[in-house]
């Protein structure tokens, strides 16, 4: 059994953070769990019960303060702290209901080889999928976390121990004075990797920087809903409900946005658990999250999505690139995901809401097909499209994925008369250079300029009205007509003397080289 001293732990950076949760998978790696797409649902179910275990912990220990009763979401012995913690580590918060930390790990691994395995894949994981059907909305999030997860994947007892250590000693290691949230912080160095290696991470993962910068954009405010039709892990939920906490909301306000202001759909079943996970790691206990398809509109579980209003206030999101889905339900029909969902998106947003929203270029400047046109000519008669942001290429590159896409910015209940366009495309974009939030120190200068201000136009920004656009077919790509021109400008007669001149010494080196072969 691995011990380990719990004060020995220091997280001081993200970066510190980051390696210790890179331990972690390592351990997962050298078992079955060989890529992201197998490692990060792992130990994305570690993290959470000993999160939820903390968050219980201290819910017990008010209530106990204040004399009122107090029901666990999760009975003994399935608590992390009953049978995950290791047996001598000093946990006095969990010791007032009489159990020992550890008491169950400790019975189980006296016993025979496997009896701690066959727990957690036979008698643990049963328990929480049963949760679905649990009284309270916290129990049904616990039950949808473990709807499919039938055993770990983890095949040696060993490396399943080990690995519920380093999270335990995580989940309780002291931090530095910086500011950081433990687990969640733990989870957003976790994301990214889903996207290496070709994994097809765009699905799951939007790169921070840009869901930040459309979260500012939008800036979303407190009393509204907000809404995500593919929220793949959360992230643009997640980002909103930071930037809607900084606005010192109330008692009130602080519970709504908890429980009742951030709704989401997502079809994949691997990203719906690290989802839930995810958000409920950042304090929103309550996700509201409908798992099935959202274009089709059939349901897998829609229990968490009870009482979602029809439209929203804000709608912050980036459709999935490239996929096929069906489309009887949609006026403009075509196979092309991005398009039906930004039909969606329109349909789904409140008169006066506004949504920010990454796609791909494509999508921009195809104007044969009907549906193509035909949506964008909706987007530009139902809603002001104020602003649109060209990214660079390879801004998805981290996530699997190198597709040129654009920001679209738009609010619904007034037609588009003119839209604001501005290039980023000309910065350089690596996997190691990744866009960053920098980037766009001038684009927020100038978006927050009147719209007459002369300064809003620059080399990289300029204005198109909607007659314009109109007469490209509703080609909405951004040409920008400020941008250098960096263009070969030299005369056919001047590259032919340029050419005649190479060749000449291309001879004369040819020669040389005769020469030279026969002394």
């Amino acid at each position: 059994m691995a011990h380990r001293d719990s004060n020995n732990t220091k997280i001081t950076s993200q970066a510190a953070l980051d390696r210790a949760v890179w331990s972690i998978c390592d351990i997962l790696r050298r078992d079955k769990a060989k890529g992201a797409r197998l490692y990060v649902p792992e130990l994305t179910w570690m993290l959470f019960l000993v999160a939820l275990d903390q968050k219980e912990a201290e819910e017990e220990a008010h209530a106990l303060a204040l004399r009122v009763p107090f029901t666990p979401s999760i009975e003994p012995p399935y608590r992390w702290r009953d049978w995950a913690t290791p047996p001598d580590d000093p946990m006095p918060l969990f010791q007032r209901d009489g159990f020992q930390p550890g008491w169950k790990r400790r019975e189980l691994t006296e016993k025979s080889l496997g009896t701690f395995l066959n727990f957690v894949n036979n008698e643990l994981f049963p328990y929480l999928r049963a949760l679905r059907s649990g009284a309270t909305p916290r129990q049904r999030v616990i039950g949808m976390i473990f709807a499919n997860k039938e055993r770990t994947i983890l095949e040696s007892e060993t490396n399943l121990l080990d690995a519920l250590d380093r999270v335990d000693a995580l989940a309780r290691a002291e931090i530095s004075d910086q500011h950081i949230f433990l687990l969640s912080q733990a989870f957003e160095g976790l994301l990214p990797r889903l996207g290496e290696k070709a994994n097809d991470g765009g699905q799951f993962f939007t790169p921070r920087e840009i869901i930040r910068v459309i979260v500012r954009t939008v800036n979303p405010q407190l009393g509204r809903k907000v809404y995500d039709p593919c929220c793949g892990t959360g992230g643009f939920l997640i980002e909103a409900y930071k930037h809607m906490m900084a606005q010192s909301p109330t008692p009130t306000q602080i519970e709504q946005l908890k429980t009742e202001t951030f709704w989401g759909r997502e079809h994949t079943n691997e990203a719906i658990p690290i989802c839930l996970a995810n958000m409920v790691l950042h304090d929103i206990d309550l996700p509201r999250i409908w798992h099935g398809n959202t274009l089709t509109g059939v349901a897998t579980d829609d229990s968490l999505f009870e009482g979602a209003p029809m439209q929203f206030d804000y709608i912050l999101t980036n459709p999935p690139f490239g996929s096929k889905e069906a489309q009887a339900q949609f006026a403009f029909k075509t196979s092309k995901a991005q398009v039906l969902f930004l039909q969606h998106i329109i349909d789904a947003l409140a008169p006066g809401g506004t949504c920010g929203m990454v796609i791909d270029e494509g999508v921009m400047f195809h104007t044969k097909a009907d549906a193509f046109q035909q949506t964008k000519r909706k987007l530009l008669e139902e809603c002001d499209l104020w602003c649109v942001v060209s990214l660079p290429p390879n801004v998805f590159v981290n996530a699997g994925a190198g597709v040129k896409t654009n920001l679209l910015f738009f609010t619904k209940g007034r037609r588009t008369q003119r839209i604001w366009y501005y290039d980023l495309s000309d910065v350089k974009v690596t996997k190691k250079r990744p866009l960053t939030l920098a980037d766009f120190d001038d684009f927020f200068t100038r978006l927050a300029l009147p719209p007459d201000d002369p300064q809003r136009i620059s080399k990289r920004s300029w204005y198109e009205d909607i007659e314009t656009i109109r007469k490209r077919d509703y080609n909405l790509k951004a040409f920008n007509p400020n941008a250098p021109d960096n263009s070969d400008q030299r005369t056919p007669e001047e590259l032919i003397a340029i050419i005649h001149q190479m060749q000449q010494e291309i001879e004369r080196a040819l020669h040389a080289l005769k020469q030279m072969r026969d002394r």
